[in-house]
């Protein structure tokens, strides 16, 4: 028996020793894409879907496949992926998944009903689990069957499925070992996914790369091997990087981009599809605080918007590619057909840059310059100085912020910049520990997306988007009342008033209407989204999800083609 177990470890290591080395192999010889899909100084392995701050940027889509991608270019068509369909009741108060068949996780478990059942509970059971917000409209989660999940509503939300399939969704034999009180700090660094791209077969703090699936659903519709992720710090090294042609996707914003790029690597393409705004906004909460009470005056808010020059924002820091953002609630040009004209017209002064006109209004809500420094402080004659966040390396963002600090600073307000990374600023904005920032904002198939993440209470400590943190129970219930019924027009009526409530009340400060930023090579790859092939949003950033689509899509280009367009 001894020498049995001496010869069957002796031959267990070996099997082991000769499969570690199949990987390495099929690296070397894979067709692997390069890609930015985030601005970080280092890499730290951090898998953990449930780490909105600190994950890695291709967690989610590539490692935990969605239940459906929403086509948000195509109307919000959906694309299905871990479901092979979807429905609600009559009633709107259930909605059923049916769960694809036959898939398994990355390690060789079958993938069930059971899964998706035990991720939504997470989110329901722990507040730090759900990500995105779908626990206050569920009352229960059941399998039917075998292969459908039933979700009983608390409260009628037509929309939730569109939140409901950007959930993580991840595997009960992994996770359920792990105390739900744990899972936030996890850093999951071997992950076990349903996506393409689960095996991690290099990491370190400048470069990291993820490979194909062997157990992939969808493999056969997949031909990229490998997505590598090399450190970019900043947009000025990504430039340098995509001029010497070493990088094959990125989305990152590029001024006068035909000639700092496209004369100097011919093979670089871009498409810059209209996307959602940016805007300023400032942190309502701790009202005592000095900054804050400025922050809380209406007036000093229609100043701050006042002082704003977004001609010259959209020329310099956009290079043109943007538009002016004078919506009263920020909707921006891409849910122009959605906008409520008497609002947009009766505030559009607020969001129109006035130097003179915002000083009066400061000066009106007794904002005045007490100790003779140049620069304003309270009626009561506190000061107010404070700075305003932007992501370290954002370029563009940072060009727009220093244009809005010269206005302010125009009209005596001490606004100066402060550079966090991605992630530390998140969390500041999350947890109330910051006074302004400037933020983009997700957009959607209709506008409710944007509002929802952007102006709903149980938004505020998700993500940057409602860092105000202004609490306003009746734009809580207006938001929630579009999805409240399927009828057009009432979702429409529901939409001016969404319009007006923040409008009114200055909530945020609008600036621009943006545009996806888009390049990609097509040295290497065919298939690319852009203007002719239009599939989806093209960005590589984190937890878009018809970034998914976008990779199987693309097929490589033979070695022998290559040599051709080099």
């Amino acid at each position: 028996m001894k020498v049995f177990k001496k010869l069957f470890n002796a031959s267990l290591a070996i099997v082991l020793a000769c499969s570690a080395l199949l990987p390495q192999v099929a690296v070397a010889n894979a067709t692997s894409l390069t890609i930015v899909s985030e601005l970080r100084p280092a890499w730290k392995r951090n898998f953990n879907p449930f780490n909105s701050s600190h994950r890695l940027p291709t967690t989610m889509q590539f490692i935990y496949e969605p239940l459906i991608v929403f086509n948000e270019l195509q109307g919000g068509k959906p694309v299905y992926r871990l479901a092979t369909d979807h429905w609600f009741s009559k009633d709107l108060k259930t909605l059923t998944f049916v769960i694809r068949e036959n898939v398994t996780w990355s390690d060789g478990e079958p993938f069930t009903a059971d899964d998706v059942i035990f991720s939504m509970r997470l989110a329901m059971r722990n507040k730090a689990l759900d990500v995105r917000g779908i626990a206050e409209d569920i009352e229960s989660v059941s399998r039917v069957g075998r292969h459908k999940v039933e979700i009983k509503l608390n409260k009628v939300d037509a929309g939730l499925d569109i939140r409901i399939v950007r959930a993580p969704i991840v595997p009960k034999h992994i996770f359920s070992k792990i105390k739900p009180e744990d899972i936030p700090s996890f850093d999951n660094p071997h992950p076990v996914g349903t996506g393409p791209f689960t095996e991690v077969t290099m990491f370190n703090w400048s470069v990291y790369v993820q490979c194909r699936n062997p157990y992939y659903y969808d493999n056969k519709e997949l031909d990229i091997d490998c997505l590598k992720s090399p450190v970019v710090n900043n947009n000025a090294e990504l430039l340098k990087a995509a001029i010497k042609g070493r990088l094959d996707w990125t989305s990152s914003f590029i001024p006068d981009i035909e000639d700092v790029l496209l004369s100097k690597n011919q093979s670089t393409k871009y498409w810059f599809p209209a996307a959602g705004t940016a805007s300023f906004m400032v942190n309502f909460k701790t009202p005592n605080a000095n900054n804050r009470k400025a922050f809380n005056n209406i007036n000093f808010r229609r100043a701050f918007s006042m002082a704003i020059d977004r001609e010259r924002v959209v020329q310099e820091a956009g290079s043109g590619y943007w538009s002016v953002n004078r919506y009263p609630s920020g909707l921006g040009d891409q849910f122009k057909p959605w906008a409520n004209g008497t609002t947009q017209n009766f505030y559009k002064k607020y969001n129109t840059y006035d130097i003179t006109g915002a000083k009066l209004l400061l000066a009106e809500a007794g904002f005045r310059d007490f100790d003779g420094d140049g620069f304003v402080e309270n009626p009561d004659g506190s000061a107010i100085k404070f700075d305003i966040l932007v992501p370290n390396g954002w370029s563009d963002h940072v060009a727009a912020t220093e244009i809005g600090i010269e206005g302010l600073r125009s009209i005596g307000i001490n606004a100066g910049i402060a550079l966090p990374e991605f992630g530390e600023l998140t969390d500041l904005v999350k947890e109330a520990d910051y006074d302004a920032q400037f933020t983009n904002y997700f957009a959607g198939a209709t506008p409710h997306h944007y509002y929802h993440s952007g102006f709903h209470s149980s938004q505020m400590n998700k993500a940057r988007f409602a860092g105000h943190h202004n609490v306003d129970l009746m734009l809580d219930k207006l938001i929630d009342a579009f999805n409240r019924t399927t009828d057009q027009n009432k979702r429409e009526e529901v939409m001016h008033r969404i319009q007006e409530r923040i409008g009114s009340q200055q909530v945020i400060m609008p600036v621009i209407s943006s545009n996806f930023n888009y390049q990609y090579d097509d040295i290497s790859f065919t298939g690319w989204f852009n203007a002719e092939n239009p599939g989806g949003i093209p960005v590589i950033h984190p937890d878009i999800p018809e970034r998914l689509l976008h990779v199987l899509s693309l097929k490589p280009v033979p070695k022998e083609e290559q040599s051709k367009k080099i």
